[in-house]
């Protein structure tokens, strides 16, 4: 059965008893034991997870996840095998140039394709033709050994060089314009110019300086061929200077004398060395100009990212520090008021804490009385202020008691105290007193704590009485 004592001394709490679930179950009764819609032990908490709710906080990211993976799948199947840049031989696309290597292979040329200048210096020479497609992304170093090797023997083709890279591939020809690329006609006795016809041909613009040389495919002004192809030098080397590369994409190769011309300049020895300038070539960077990532980072960039450091540090701090939003949380367990009440009044009786039971007591009963005799909030728990306001309505007398005042039968009387005792509900201005008007209700709201459990029982029976009385009058 329920202890009425317990009942009602945590029921006089500071507030009404909250009937919110609250988690704790009859643990606060202190007998370690989980109540019947407690928490057993080793039972999930409010934080722990659930599939539901991990389901909920991770599908977004897993169905980002699925779309990466499928648009992955999709792009890898779609996606050709293989993709390679502007005029590679091995390139399928539009401005690839795998036409042009398919046809020259089936002529019997060997094509070998090489992406650094070691390569192309070592392949070119007699019985060869080299291909520099990007003749521009070579530095002066490249520029002389490739020169170097053409020099050997077999021709030298250049795609619209300017004249960063002119001066050391092909020396006495000098950029002097740009044309528009359209159908242009030969104009010259240099005899692949002449059996092609009309090409696709334009572009930047070129001059000899020694006028040892044939130019082709001028535009408005005759002085200034798109082709210039120069005389022979010692051993035959000789070097062919075009504007363009339209001619040798695959798709305009089919177009007028594309295809003609494009074979008979490449095709013109059993080999044809196809270099494709690449930035990874170990010689476009001399060995005493590499540096490492650090060194080519500016002073003013590495202060600058260590004062960003410092500042994610110090911010990282400042908002440590702050506590972040109240989050709510349902909670796995209901709690009945009752449980609450009763594991409140355990630990009071656990603890021997009568006076602290008391004194509950004493401030949920002055909290109720203070509106039912007209007395502010304020001053509910000033004996000066309420006690006369309590007697006025009730009298001096406590109903339902033998003696005016008394809590214990024969033993002191609960308005005394021993010498140098004190109570934490004694009045704060002066003695609680034992005579006088109004003695028995400043006993009961304001006096003494309880020497035992039965004189704690007299105090409630009282309290009850005199609040009932107030409430009929």
């Amino acid at each position: 059965m329920t202890d009425p004592l317990r009942t009602r001394t945590a029921t006089a709490g500071t507030g009404p008893i909250d009937t919110t679930p609250t988690g704790t179950g009859s643990a606060g009764t202190g007998s370690g034991d989980a109540g019947p819609s407690g928490t057993a032990p080793g039972a999930s908490t409010p934080l722990s997870p659930t599939g539901r709710r991990i389901w909920a906080r991770s599908r977004g990211l897993l169905a980002a996840a699925v779309a990466l993976l499928l648009f992955g799948i999709g792009y890898a199947a779609l996606a050709p095998a293989e993709r390679h840049g502007r005029l590679d031989p091995r390139s399928t696309e539009r401005t690839g140039s795998r036409a042009v290597a398919q046809l020259l292979a089936d002529r019997g040329v060997t094509v070998r394709t090489v992406t650094t200048t070691a390569e192309a210096a070592a392949l070119a020479g007699p019985g060869s033709t080299l291909l520099v497609t990007a003749p521009d992304l070579l530095v002066p170093s490249q520029q002389d050994t490739l020169r170097r090797a053409g020099a050997r023997g077999g021709t030298t083709v250049l795609v619209a060089p300017t004249r960063f890279s002119l001066e050391g591939l092909a020396p006495g020809v000098e950029e002097t314009g740009r044309i528009r690329v359209e159908p242009l006609a030969p104009g010259c006795s240099y005899a692949p110019a002449r059996r092609a016809g009309n090409a696709d041909m334009g572009g930047t613009t070129y001059r000899s300086r020694t006028g040892d040389a044939l130019g082709c495919y001028r535009g408005d002004d005759p002085a200034d061929p798109t082709l210039l192809r120069l005389a022979p030098g010692d051993g035959g080397a000789a070097t062919v200077v075009v504007g363009t590369d339209h001619f040798l994409h695959n798709q305009r190769l089919a177009d007028r004398g594309n295809a003609s011309l494009a074979l008979q300049l490449l095709g013109e020895h059993p080999r044809l060395v196809w270099y494709l300038p690449s930035p990874d070539d170990e010689a476009a960077v001399p060995e005493e100009g590499r540096k490492t990532f650090f060194e080519l980072v500016p002073d003013g960039w590495v202060f600058g990212a260590v004062q960003l450091g410092v500042a994610a540090v110090l911010a990282a701090l400042w908002r440590g520090r702050r506590l972040g939003p109240v989050v709510t949380e349902p909670l796995p367990v209901t709690v009945r008021a009752a449980e609450t009440t009763e594991g409140r009044a355990r630990l009071y009786r656990r603890a021997n804490a009568r006076d602290r039971a008391a004194e509950s007591l004493r401030r949920a009963a002055r909290a109720r009385l203070a509106p039912l005799v007209g007395v502010a909030p304020a001053s509910a728990h000033d004996p000066a202020v309420l006690v006369p306001a309590v007697t006025a309505r009730t009298g001096s007398a406590l109903p339902g008691t033998d003696l005016p005042g008394s809590t214990q039968p024969g033993g002191p009387q609960p308005g005394s105290t021993s010498p140098g005792s004190t109570s934490p509900g004694s009045a704060p201005h002066g003695s609680t007193g034992t005579t006088g008007p109004g003695a028995p209700v400043r006993t009961a709201l304001f006096g003494p704590a309880p020497r035992d459990d039965a004189a704690l029982v007299r105090l409630a029976d009282e309290l009850d009485a005199l609040e009932r009385q107030v409430r009929e009058q």
